[in-house]
């Protein structure tokens, strides 16, 4: 090829792997197949870690500092809350030890459990009634029991009852039941995720009028609250021991966030 036609041809080829190249940077980035695009506005979620407590503070120190309740039924034992009845030594209605520290709005509280017998509960936006007995709490609660029937639900103690079963996803609005508006997950299912006899993890979220609850990193109910009559937005943190035969029940790890 003579060296002018060689010269020309170059020239040619170069400007059409310019242009080529200029396309491509221009197009959008194809996704895989089946898949998304890639590219910085598809950032999965960071996976769950159940012991990740930053930007909560510990409102448990290994003693009874700021918490109150009957001295016959709460102790410190093996750095835990331990709440225990015997036969001699029984509930004539449901106690609790209240945490006397904050009366926290929007937070998270996440804590462990452990219990062998009957029923308990962790209160939150709850009100004393001091005229119904000593540290008598009314308001939203985490449910648990030993047989696992109601552990994960959302109760409200001396007010509207179920609120949320294991599984449900709820609303409530003034003067009706509350109505289920999603499921979570089988119940049943979820039941499964629950150690007997071990210790479980209780993450009780509450932002605005939405309250949720996560047992063992799974989400076992939540609830909008639209009852402007009844609701509470704001209140206190308590552990239930509850009405029953003998039992013990021991909380560990207790840790706030507000916001």
């Amino acid at each position: 090829m003579p060296e002018l036609l060689y010269d020309v041809a170059m020239s040619i080829s170069l400007r059409i792997l310019l242009s080529l190249s200029l396309a491509a940077a221009l197009l959008p980035a194809q996704p895989p197949s089946g898949g998304r695009p890639r590219g910085g506005g598809m950032k999965m979620p960071d996976a769950l870690v159940m012991e990740d407590h930053t930007g909560f503070e510990s409102i448990f120190d290994g003693t009874l500092k700021n918490w109150d309740g009957d001295p016959k039924i709460w102790r410190v034992e093996e750095n835990a809350i331990v709440g225990e009845t015997t036969k001699d030594n029984a509930l004539k209605m449901n106690t609790f030890i209240i945490y006397r520290g904050d009366k926290p709005k929007d937070f998270e509280l996440k804590l462990e459990f452990r219990m062998n017998n009957t029923n308990s509960g962790v209160q939150y936006r709850s009100v004393e009634l001091p005229d119904v007995g000593k540290w008598v709490l009314k308001g939203y609660q985490a449910d648990m029991d030993f047989v696992n029937t109601f552990t994960g639900m959302l109760y409200e103690e001396r007010g509207r009852g179920i609120m949320a079963l294991r599984g449900q996803m709820t609303y409530a609005e003034p003067g009706k039941n509350a109505r289920v508006i999603g499921q979570l997950q089988d119940g049943d299912e979820l039941k499964g995720y629950i150690k007997i006899n071990g210790w479980n993890q209780f993450h009780v979220i509450a932002r605005g009028n939405l309250v949720t609850h996560v047992l063992n990193g799974h989400v076992t109910a939540a609830m909008i609250d639209d009852d402007t009559e009844k609701r509470a937005l704001e209140g206190l943190i308590g552990l239930q021991m509850h009405v029953g035969p003998p039992m013990k029940v021991e909380f560990r790890n207790i840790y706030l966030k507000k916001y």
